[in-house]
């Protein structure tokens, strides 16, 4: 449930299979609002190995409203700098990137929401996308309260 009490509002994170992300396989999250006036700050939390061969990473998102509407978004992330050390926290062989998905924003409907995240990610050159996207462990949202 969304609050303006705690400073994440929502946490929940989805496990990947050890094959690797399924192209076009969703991972889905639905959560409540309730607080329909205070801007949130919404994440996607992607916690990525070593087996992971690329320095970017390309999502499809959407957001189901309660009122039917839905928002499409692709986005594309760095996951490593330009010598090819991976971004994000970690002390170990795992990192954690919290990715803004939207900053400051407001949830003008009340209800439950669902969101979705699949890759997008291709080899170069290649119209398909990759089968089995390795290294991606664990996928999450998290919405927290927007403070100054």
């Amino acid at each position: 449930m969304l609050s303006c009490t705690t400073p994440a509002d929502f946490n929940s994170y989805k496990a990947i299979d050890s094959k690797g992300w399924e192209a076009e396989k969703k991972i889905m999250f639905e959560f409540n609002v309730k607080d329909t006036i205070l801007p949130k700050n919404v994440f996607v939390n992607i916690r990525n190995n070593n087996k992971y061969e690329y320095s970017n990473l390309y999502i499809i998102t959407e957001m189901a409203f309660p009122n039917n509407t839905i928002i499409v978004d692709t986005l594309q992330y760095e996951m490593a700098d330009d010598r090819g050390v991976f971004l994000g926290t970690g002390f170990s062989d795992i990192k954690e990137n919290k990715l803004f998905y939207k900053e400051r924003k407001t949830f003008p409907v009340s209800g439950k929401y669902t969101f979705s995240v699949r890759h997008a990610m291709r080899k170069n050159g290649e119209i398909s996308p990759i089968q089995f996207l390795k290294g991606i462990q664990d996928v999450g949202l998290s919405i927290e309260n927007y403070t100054k």
